[in-house]
């Protein structure tokens, strides 16, 4: 939007140009712009998205903005350019949807055209917290609240001088108002999202969320980090006091953020990072947590940031007259989102890196209710669960979602992200899984006692005990039992936790219904892993669950 037209200046016109980088946007064609903001400051962005009309300011000082139609990624709308040499690494199909490059190319032109005349925003910053493996990314937006989006969730350059010779590795553009054709340029509607690795640039059209502009670097990662022997990863980590990190592995609404918030050791990351031969850092410079239903009480570090000055709060519901907000509302959406600095959780750690993790923990909402809250896997089993991915989608972050959750497959915890083949990154798990002797999990954040909708959601105080209970070495030398099914290992006991619990039969009425779900639970996992058993070793396909297991319940 622009405002030339009423002869009145932005706020923040005067010093646009002040933190400027010496490689324009010009190196992208950009010509006859109207006016370009430079890495503006939060509370410059602040000011330019007010005068814009973007969002408003919620009691205590966090921006609230409304994303319009999508208010979750539109995955059906990602594709990839189909180019050498990138198309010999890239596994087709699935969410990996192949461009030519003249469509590309005939897009960029149009949009090039589009923003003649037109405002930017630029953020230079950066992805990796490890300098080794640093990517610089320039974020372009067309509003002034998806720079500071950028700002929060992106490394920020520590000086002056860094901005002023910046020279972007990849550029994400963000233009909300400008709309493919999906008969002229091979696309699935008028949004997309057009991924090119030979130009190291990615454009988006036809959606505010924000979220788009976080996963495409993500995306960008997952391609360029395994080519340098580092494992890229959907996952929150943190670290206790003996540097024994520990990762997190899955899907949005399994409770990555949730559960890697804790106040007893230091968050790494809540969402991305990459495990090095020295460790594991974090991609990012802030966190996206899903904020319905947050309470003070059950996730005080998350909650106090909704009410800070400089957060994003997507889509949450606010009193047009007192400005207070309100969390239980779904009525937008149920995929409320919050973007943040990672600083402003307390206990977060500055380095953003940590040493190899000590713990692997692959997090399921496991919507059937037959999956124990906790079982240990050995290297082979966390290798065909991790390239299984399951879990079961929560309403809402993804288009088309209704509000009773789905099960699902996703490779890797991530599957529209990951660009290689999935056995790729779960061969470089398990690599450093034997390496460093780490222990791996799997806890099932969902049902208890029934499915979805007999059933109730696992407590989160039952979660966070057995997890404190292996990431402090306490469920070592317990009693374990061997699951019929799926032949991992679940404690008999674990303190705060009743012992039925860890027996999900036990907390069922109905023992043929769950031998029943169970058994089919086991048959879908082995149904989906058919696609990628060519080229698998034996030992990793004899992890598979045995879907005609006798229960004797």
């Amino acid at each position: 939007m622009t405002h030339d037209i009423l002869n009145v200046n932005s706020p923040a016109l005067g010093h646009a140009d002040a933190l400027k980088s010496e490689n324009g946007l010009d190196i992208l064609g950009l010509k006859d712009l109207n006016r370009v903001y430079w890495n503006l400051t939060p509370e410059a962005l602040y000011e330019e998205a007010i005068f814009r009309s973007e969002g408003k300011i919620s009691h205590m000082g966090a921006f609230v903005v409304d994303t319009g139609a999508h208010t979750a990624r539109s995955a059906n709308d990602k594709f990839i350019v189909k180019a050498s040499p990138s198309e010999d690494h890239i596994d087709w199909g699935g969410g990996n949807r192949p461009m030519p490059v003249e469509k590309f190319n005939a897009v960029f032109d149009r949009m090039r055209e589009f923003l003649k005349g037109k405002d930017l925003f630029v953020q230079d910053c950066y992805a990796g917290a490890d300098p080794k493996y640093r990517m610089p990314v320039r974020i372009i937006t067309e509003y002034a609240w998806h720079s500071q989006f950028a700002r929060n969730m992106f490394i920020q350059p520590e000086t002056n001088e860094e901005l002023t010779n910046f020279a972007p590795g990849f550029t994400v553009m963000s233009i909300p108002s400008f709309k493919g054709i999906p008969e002229v340029d091979g696309i699935n509607s008028e949004t997309f999202i057009l991924l090119n690795f030979e130009e190291k640039l990615c454009i988006i059209g036809n959606t505010g969320y924000a979220g788009e502009i976080k996963k495409s670097v993500f995306t960008v990662l997952n391609y360029l980090l395994p080519l340098q022997d580092v494992l890229s990863m959907h996952c929150s980590a943190n670290v206790g006091n003996n540097d024994d990190s520990a990762l997190f592995f899955g899907l949005s609404g399994t409770g990555k953020t949730t559960l890697s918030a804790d106040p007893t050791r230091q968050l790494i990351g809540d969402d991305e990072h990459g495990w090095s031969d020295k460790g594991v850092f974090n991609f990012e410079g802030g966190c996206y947590a899903k904020v319905i239903n947050l309470s003070a009480e059950a996730e005080p570090e998350i909650y106090a940031v909704t009410s800070m000055f400089g957060t994003i709060l997507e889509n949450v519901v606010y009193d047009v007259n007192t400005r207070k907000i309100d969390l239980d509302d779904d009525s937008m959406t149920e995929n409320t989102r919050s973007a943040y600095p990672i600083e402003y959780i307390s206990n977060s750690l500055p380095e953003k890196m940590a040493g190899h993790p000590k713990n692997v923990i692959m997090l399921t909402c496991d919507a059937s209710g037959v999956m124990p809250p906790i079982a240990r896997l050995t290297p082979e089993q966390a290798m065909y669960h991790f390239i299984s991915g399951y879990t079961s989608k929560v309403g809402g972050t993804e288009v088309g979602l209704g509000k009773e959750p789905q099960s699902t497959f996703s490779a890797c915890f991530g599957a529209p992200f990951m660009v290689h083949h999935p056995y790729k990154y779960a061969e470089m798990l398990k690599d450093r899984i034997l390496k460093h002797n780490a222990t791996c999990w799997i806890v099932n954040t969902g049902w208890s006692g029934g499915p979805f909708g007999i059933g109730k959601r696992m407590s989160i105080k039952y979660t966070r005990a057995l997890l404190n209970a292996a990431l402090e070495g306490k469920l070592a030398d317990v009693k374990y039992y061997k699951d019929p099914v799926f032949g991992f290992e679940v404690p008999t006991h674990c303190e705060g936790v009743p012992d039925e619990v860890l027996r999900p039969s036990d907390t069922w009425d109905d023992k043929k219904a769950f031998e029943a779900k169970y058994l089919n639970l086991a048959t879908l996992f082995v149904e989906n892993f058919k696609k990628f058993a060519d080229g698998c070793p034996q030992e990793l396909l004899d992890a598979a669950p045995n879907k005609d297991a006798k229960l004797n319940l």
